[in-house]
């Protein structure tokens, strides 16, 4: 009978050690990323976080959504808590094609298939033109998530540079050149065009055809990913890629950033043949996308003006966008540098020379305020002495608290490195709570 008994466990080990040789090797590159590891601490009542990306819903009308949901669940109930069509619902397609429409897209919903967000549409992207080595072209810095999905299914990044105006064309054109005279296969260049996560610029109007001409030229698909595209604060939505470019060009949207996110509803619009692989990888993921949250969407844009809607997040952002840039201009030291979004949820701040974003967040998190450190958005390590700041979700007076106890830190860390030539490193209870500098979350 003790044959049957467990083996006792070495010590140190735990319980998961006997599973690490049965993983498949791809999930190496399933690490947890610098967002998720500060959840659990920005979510704290006293901690001002500009880190998280979280749409503010506040002003929806919870009354007319509620009203729908009751509907839908009195009138469809059966169908909206049945499977569905593994591309999505036809009518919510239809009304896809809709709001695309407002940034030049003329589309068929027969090309549209709907996704668990915008995220999950980027991984099916990758699954199915993506093997192990091959390259995607990426802006730099570049979403976060996006970089976790290429990196899951192990391919390549090489970041192409940005400026005020957006991804740099001869840039481009020397990246690609370079990787394909090495003889490497480059899948598609994955951009965010409109006030970008985490740069918080666009790309201008007079790149764009050249963006196109010089992947059509190379032969190189496009992902282009436009979640805030309806966002802008001072401008009609910019016209996207895709309404110049059918063929190569596959289109990423999503209603959480312009409705809500808890419905987790996005969608990909793709040329003929790529919509049916993109189906194909639905099904094997999913089978279908929730039938309900489709419903509900449908619903809402049917029994509300969702263009108003917009427009208050528009003004509500902006407000937002303003009391953060307002706090900066005042309090940031000179040797700071940060941009002026003209739409969307970020500004991107680069530290005065010799400090380490990273590095200091964990005496940032002890001051309560919590940010993203720029190494989040790069594939390649770089980023140190950059971080991604949101603004979207906290009030003006809690932002502009939060750049005040920001602003301390970073006053702090110069006064370190000018007393002692490098910062000192907190006591080991100072950061209780985080465990940033101690994993590698990148």
């Amino acid at each position: 009978m003790s044959e049957h008994l467990p083996r006792p466990r070495p010590s140190g080990s735990t319980r998961l050690d006997g599973y690490v040789d049965r993983y498949a090797a791809r999930t190496r590159g399933m690490t947890a990323s610098e967002i998720r590891a500060l959840f659990s601490v920005a979510s704290r009542p006293e901690v001002v976080s500009l880190a998280g990306g979280m749409p503010n819903i506040s002003g929806l009308p919870l009354d007319v959504v509620g009203d729908a949901v009751e509907e839908l669940v009195r009138a469809r109930g059966t169908v909206a808590m049945q499977y569905g069509s593994g591309q999505g619902d036809p009518r919510l397609r239809e009304q896809i094609c809709d709001v695309m429409r407002l940034e030049g897209i003329e589309a068929h919903p027969d090309d549209v298939v709907v996704t668990v967000g915008s995220q999950q549409a980027v991984d099916l992207v990758t699954r199915i033109f993506c093997d192990p080595g091959d390259v995607v072209i990426c802006e730099a810095p570049s979403y976060v998530g996006a970089l976790g999905v290429f990196k899951a299914y192990e391919c390549d990044v090489v970041h192409v540079e940005m400026d005020e105006h957006g991804l740099v064309p001869q840039a481009l054109r020397d990246a690609i050149a370079h990787v394909q005279a090495a003889g490497r296969r480059i899948k598609f260049v994955y951009t965010i065009p409109n006030y970008h996560n985490p740069a918080g610029v666009s790309l201008s109007p007079h790149r764009r055809p050249e963006i196109l001409e010089i992947c059509r030229e190379a032969d190189v698909l496009v992902l282009e990913d436009n979640p805030y595209g309806l966002l802008g604060f001072d401008e009609e939505p910019y016209r996207a890629l895709r309404a110049d470019e059918a063929d190569g060009v596959i289109y990423l949207g999503s209603f959480s950033k312009t409705f809500a996110p808890g419905f987790r509803v996005g969608w990909a619009l793709a040329p003929h043949a790529v919509r049916e692989k993109l189906v194909l990888a639905q099904e094997s993921a999913t089978l279908c996308p929730p039938s309900f949250s489709q419903l509900a969407v449908s619903a809402y844009l049917e029994r509300h003006d969702w263009r108003g809607q917009v427009k208050q997040f528009r003004e509500m952002y902006r407000e937002r966008r303003d009391a953060m840039v307002e706090a900066l201009d005042d309090m940031m030291p000179a040797a700071a540098r940060w941009n002026v979004p003209t739409g969307g949820f970020y500004v991107w701040l680069t530290l005065p020379p010799g400090l380490d974003a990273k590095a200091m967040l964990p005496r940032a998190v002890t001051s309560r305020v919590a940010f993203v450190p720029g190494t989040a958005f790069f594939a390649d390590g770089f980023g140190s002495q950059s971080m991604r700041l949101s603004y979207c979700y906290p009030t003006p007076e809690r932002i502009r608290e939060g750049v005040r106890r920001l602003v301390g830190v970073i006053e702090e860390e110069l006064e370190l490195r000018e007393t002692f030539g490098t910062a000192v490193p907190l006591a080991p209870e100072a950061g209780r709570g985080y465990d940033g500098p101690h994993t590698d979350l990148t």
